[in-house]
């Protein structure tokens, strides 16, 4: 079931930093390959569908009638219009602005959400943008940057990619949950077990290449898709009984010889350690912020 990888624009207005206004256009740069299912009426495969309903007299509610609220306390609502939410963007609802430049190493892979492209609109701001990227590349920075999208003000990292100017949502730092008591701070690493999961990681060393990565979920459930639209039958296979799990180090010794195996199979040499990372370690919150956010279109 292919989908258009083809970018389409979702956004209109304009990168600034200090004086200086790019405009441009955001495009979608994801294009998610998730299989969709609908729900069904076992006896007639009639669709499933879905009604408001006031929880009030119980009466499905038509859509001209909905308005939001925001819940003060139990069942104290304020209500609010269009007008409000337009007061709230203030003259930022347009605009990309640019607070810093920064280092790309600096910034936690956690705050990241979802990547856009912003393209420049035609005319004036092709040559601007096309400034802005040469200033970008040569600087090796990144750019911090807020903006108004959906109701909500956005964090966003802005990073040049083949030529092209990417936006990065971010999630805002009190969204990110505190690490305090996910691992015990007492646990011992004994030395030779950790030399071997070293050469374990070495022996897995490879460059990145994304292509060699398969969704081979989707595509089984495809093929019984396909299976089931011919009128066969698909039986799922019985879990087998697992050997009993090995000590560490047995587990390690025969994963270490089977990865070299591998790689000697392969014809690929084993590549040296990478350097270590300089990013600096993502310090524990004092306090758990909640994420509400979704990816979103």
């Amino acid at each position: 079931m292919p989908s258009s990888n083809r970018p389409r624009a979702v956004w209109t207005g304009a990168i600034s930093f200090g004086l200086v206004n790019a405009p441009v256009r955001m495009y979608t740069a994801i294009a998610e390959k998730d299989l969709r299912f609908n729900q069904l009426h076992e006896p007639d495969g009639g669709r499933i569908g879905y009604v408001k309903v006031c929880k009030v007299d119980n009466e499905p509610v038509p859509a001209d009638e909905i308005v939001k609220g925001f819940e003060l306390s139990k069942g104290e609502y304020v209500r609010m219009t269009d007008e409000d939410f337009q007061a709230a963007r203030g003259e930022q609802h347009r605009g990309i602005t640019i607070h810093d430049f920064v280092p790309a190493d600096q910034i936690d892979p956690i705050y990241f959400e979802r990547t856009y492209y912003l393209g420049p609109e035609e005319g004036a701001g092709e040559a601007i943008y096309a400034l802005l990227v040469e200033a970008m590349e040569r600087s090796g920075l990144s750019a911090i940057a807020t903006y108004v999208h959906h109701d909500r003000e956005n964090l966003a990292c802005l990073r040049v990619r083949d030529g092209v100017i990417t936006l990065e949502k971010m999630f805002f730092d009190d969204e990110i949950r505190t690490i305090d008591g996910i691992v015990p701070s007492n646990a011992k690493v004994d030395s030779k077990q950790l030399k071997m999961a070293e050469d374990l990681i070495n022996a897995y060393t490879s460059d990145f290449e994304p292509e060699r990565y398969k969704d081979t979920y989707r595509e089984r459930l495809l093929a019984i898709v396909d299976q089931k639209r011919q009128g066969k039958t698909t039986k799922a296979p019985e879990p087998e009984a697992g050997p009993s799990a090995p000590d560490l180090l047995t587990a390690l010794t025969a994963s270490l010889d089977a990865a070299r195996a591998e790689r000697e199979k392969s014809g690929k040499p084993a590549k040296k350690p990478a350097a270590k990372s300089t990013r600096s370690k993502p310090r524990a919150k004092a306090g758990a912020g909640s994420s509400s956010r979704r990816k979103s279109a």
